[in-house]
Parts: structure tokens; C-alpha cells; sequence
């Protein structure tokens, strides 16, 4: 018999429950055993002195499954559906069970046997509910190796079309959709077409080690595809990749993957399709008789099971991933990056530094550092177009482009009506406007160097000479003098003399015959 007694002096002594195993040659689980039921028991080394080593053996030894008597049996059939939802476990559970039983002057079960009592519990219900995956926790996703194949309507010629699976271990809920390579952007149109068909998304996320998805994976490091951790980024869930050349840690895509070739490839085999939307709904028309056939061992189906499921799911973002691109680029003098012959503005504090240039359809994001400086509408059409945000200016520069056309027909009236129809007239010559502005910031700081009057003179004296004249030829007046010669023609004549000869209207025929 074991000498429970000196398991109990030994541990008041502080001795390790290793050495207490040696020292007394038992396992150490009989002492881990041991202890943890004196502390259940509420059995010190003080206490057990009273007590004979019979009685203190019943307190303390593990009986055999079914010669436990006195104590409180657990609500297996709660804990059961309590273990199936996230964080909750059997200690978590034994604890709670502890805490009720002392409140009711009950005895509980060790955790040992709270644990075992279970397992012969859950081995009955397995047949009908298989709880190895929490719901809402898990997806799984692969390539079938099998592929099918769409007709090119101009050839002739058959393309063969690649099927992305991905399955929910706890239901076995699956999803299929084919495509015509196996590249990035069809990896990730799987996932985020999976999601919305699922309505959900799972915490974790376990793929293969393909190079689309994962770049390298050792014992010591992980280095996940960009493009893949931003999806799984959106979608708030963590991508745990199989361990390499380990296919039953995602045993459940693997086993969907077998079936699905024989359900739904196989089935389709006669069929000819002329495009993947055509082959698609095939698919997706087999893989809804898939979902809901019973199960053969157990009642229900994928489908009812998913319908559990389904409320564990984390809920979708607002919006679907959208497949990115990544490039890298110089900031210019001008402060702008240019992408597929288009501009974009960086702020000017970036100039000549190397940054990261994230594209999607919608949308061109600029990263230095890993660090997100700016985002732009992604521009199509005619090449060279710019998009520029003011505030990526220098201040110089802001000030310059406040000026607009409205502006500068207001400046130009404050100085007289020759130089407002001189601005006018400037500002119609292109046909953009804002290609004027320059010649009128020139004509604006003119103003700076000579006096308004000098230079609403040297306007009315080029509208002389042409109805649309130029920032040149207005500084060509001011320069030679010819605006002053122009005010001496405006001034009013002096009175003639009384004396002075003035030809009379009879000399230039004027007057009557």
C-alpha cells in the first residue's frame, strides 16, 4: 500500500514531486494524484496524523472508474456542449464543477477522474457528435489534385481548370470553385469567395506550403506571401500553415479533396463546358447534394452540423479583400511617383527616397517604411495624368496653386479694366485653364516692380496691338517706356490760343457749297 502519510510529509517539506517519487519508488502520478485530492479532500500533513492509513488511503487514492461512492457526479451532458465553444476547457470546467460541489457540501471527482469519466462519456456520443475541432475555429483549403477542363469556343482547344477546396473541420462543410491556374490572384479569389459562401470567417487558417501562399517555412521561421497575410489581415483571422510534407494536419480539406473528386470532378466528366462560369455552377450545384447528404455513421449532415456552426463564425468585414500588387518607386524633384505612366503626389518631404507602392484596382497606397504617407484614386485613360493633394506640396508651391482663374480676374480689376481684359484674354487663349495661370502669376508680380499705373497703361497700350496679348510683350512695353508715351496721349489738351490758325470745315469740304 502506498504510504500516503509520508507523500504528504514530504510535500510540507517542500520536496519536488519527482524526488518525493523516488525517494518512495511510485510513479510521480501517484503523487501528483495524491496531492491533488488531499487539496480537494481539504487534507493537510497536520490532519492526516489523526486519520489511519486506511482512511486516509480512501481519501486519497485514485479508485478505478465506477468504485468512486459519495461524490457528486458531473453534468457531462453539459459539459459536453460547454467544450465545444473557444477558450473553454476541461480544467476550466472541473474548477467550475469544484466550486459548485463545496457550495452544496458535495465531494467532487479528481480532475484525473473527471477527465476519464468524460472520455467514456463523450466515446458514446462520438458516434453521433465528433467534437476534435471547436466550431468557428478552423479552415482548411488546398488545390484538388484532379483538375477538369472548359472548351475554348475559337480552338477548340481543352484548358484545364484547377479546383480550389476548402472545408471546415467541425462540420465538414465545404466549398469548391474551379479556376483556370493556380497563380496568387486565384489562391486569394479562392479564400475571399469561400468566406462570403461560408458567411463567415474562422479564427485560424491552415494552407499548404505552396509558394502562392507561403514563401518559407522552417522550425525557426515563417515568412507568409505579403499579399496573403494582408488578406488574412482583413479578415482578422491567423494563417497557420501545415507543417511541411505533413498533409493530416489538414486532414479534413484532405479527405474533402478525395471525395470531391469522386462526387463532383467525376461526375462532370462527360459534360463539356465552353466557360468557368459554366463549369461553376456544375460545381456548385454538385457540392449543395454534397453538403446536405446524410452522414453515414452518424445522424445529420455537413450542412445541418454547419448550421451550428455558422453563429461561431467571426463576421465578414464590410467590404471583400481586394487583391492587391506591390511595386517600389523613387520619389521625383516634383514630388510624385510614376506608376503605368501616371502621377501621383508623395509629400515633398519624401523627394529622392525609395518607397513601397501598394495597387489595387481602385486604389494606389504609398509606404515608406512600412509605414502607410499616402493614397490615391488609381487614374486609367489617357497616359500622363496627375494626381497631386496640395498638402504633399511645398509651401511655395501651395501658395501658387491657390490661385485660380476667378482670382485672377479680381486682382486684375483692382488694377484697372485694360489689365482685367488682359487677364481675360489670357486665360481664354488655351484650351485649359490652368495652363494660363503661369503667365499670370508673371503678369501678378509685375505688379511688384512697377507701379498699377504703369502697368494698366502698358495694358491698354498692347490691347493697341493685339486683342490678346502676352506677359512678354506687356514686360517689353514697361521695360522700353512706351506705357508712359501712352498715359501723355490720355491726358486732356491744353486750351489753344485765341490767336493759333485752325483750318476751318470749308478747307477739308466739309462745309456747304
Amino acid at each position: 500500500m502506498t504510504d500516503y502519510k509520508e507523500i504528504l510529509r514530504l510535500a510540507s517539506l517542500g520536496i519536488s514531486k519527482s524526488k518525493i517519487a523516488e525517494s518512495m519508488e511510485v510513479t510521480r502520478q501517484t503523487v501528483i494524484t495524491a496531492l491533488q485530492r488531499a487539496v480537494i479532500q481539504g487534507v493537510t500533513w497536520e490532519t492526516a496524523q489523526s486519520l489511519s492509513d486506511r482512511e486516509l488511503a480512501l481519501k486519497l487514492k485514485t479508485p478505478a472508474a465506477g468504485e468512486i461512492t459519495g461524490h457528486k457526479t458531473p453534468d457531462y451532458e453539459y459539459v459536453h456542449k460547454e467544450l465545444v465553444k473557444p477558450g473553454v476547457t476541461q480544467q476550466l470546467l472541473w474548477e467550475e464543477y469544484c466550486v459548485k460541489c463545496r457550495m452544496g457540501g458535495d465531494v467532487p471527482y479528481s480532475l484525473t477522474q473527471f477527465k476519464a469519466r468524460y472520455r467514456e462519456f463523450a466515446s458514446v456520443r462520438m458516434a453521433t457528435m465528433r467534437i476534435a475541432r471547436k466550431p468557428g475555429e478552423i479552415m482548411e483549403v488546398d488545390w484538388a489534385g484532379q483538375t477538369a477542363e472548359i472548351i475554348d469556343s475559337d480552338t477548340g482547344e481543352l484548358i484545364p481548370a484547377y479546383l480550389f477546396v476548402a472545408a471546415l473541420p467541425y462540420s465538414g462543410y465545404a466549398f469548391c470553385e474551379a479556376f483556370t491556374d493556380m497563380k496568387a490572384p486565384s489562391w486569394i479569389a479562392g479564400h475571399v469567395d469561400a468566406y462570403a459562401f461560408f458567411c463567415g470567417v474562422t479564427k485560424m487558417l491552415v494552407p499548404d506550403n505552396l509558394k502562392t501562399g507561403v514563401l518559407k517555412h522552417t522550425s525557426a521561421e515563417l515568412i507568409l506571401n505579403r499579399t496573403y497575410q494582408e488578406m488574412a489581415e482583413h479578415y482578422g483571422t491567423a494563417i497557420i500553415p501545415t507543417r511541411v510534407r505533413a498533409p493530416k494536419d489538414k486532414a479534413t480539406v484532405e479527405g474533402v479533396v478525395g471525395i470531391v473528386s469522386i462526387c463532383i470532378l467525376a461526375a462532370v466528366r462527360n459534360e463539356k463546358f465552353f466557360s468557368l462560369r459554366e463549369l461553376n455552377a456544375a460545381i456548385r450545384e454538385r457540392l449543395s447534394a454534397f453538403n446536405v447528404k446524410p452522414f453515414q455513421k452518424k445522424d445529420g449532415s455537413r450542412f445541418t452540423l454547419f448550421s451550428e456552426e455558422r453563429q461561431f463564425l467571426l463576421p465578414l468585414p464590410s467590404e471583400g479583400y481586394e487583391i492587391s500588387e506591390w511595386r517600389t518607386a523613387t520619389v521625383q524633384y516634383n514630388y510624385h511617383v510614376s506608376l503605368e505612366l501616371m502621377n501621383y503626389s508623395v509629400p515633398f518631404a519624401y523627394i529622392k527616397k525609395r518607397v513601397d507602392i501598394r495597387l489595387t484596382r481602385s486604389v494606389v497606397e504609398v509606404f515608406f517604411e512600412g509605414s502607410r504617407i499616402c493614397s490615391h484614386q488609381r487614374l486609367y485613360g489617357r497616359t500622363g495624368q496627375y494626381s497631386t493633394v496640395d498638402a504633399h506640396m511645398p509651401p511655395d508651391h501651395q501658395a501658387y496653386v491657390k490661385w485660380n482663374g476667378e482670382r485672377f480676374k479680381s486682382w486684375a480689376k483692382s488694377v484697372g479694366e485694360h489689365t482685367e481684359a488682359v487677364i481675360c484674354a489670357m486665360l481664354t487663349t488655351y484650351r485649359v485653364e490652368q495652363q494660363a495661370y503661369r503667365g499670370c502669376m508673371a503678369l501678378l508680380k509685375l505688379a511688384d516692380e512697377y507701379p498699377k499705373s504703369r502697368l494698366e497703361a502698358a495694358c491698354e497700350r498692347a490691347l493697341f496691338y493685339t486683342p490678346r496679348p502676352g506677359y512678354k510683350q506687356i514686360l517689353s512695353i514697361l521695360k522700353s517706356g512706351q506705357d508712359s508715351a501712352s498715359a501723355e496721349k490720355s491726358k486732356p489738351q491744353e486750351k489753344r490760343s485765341e490767336f493759333s490758325f485752325v483750318r476751318g470745315s470749308d478747307y477739308y469740304g466739309g462745309g456747304k457749297k
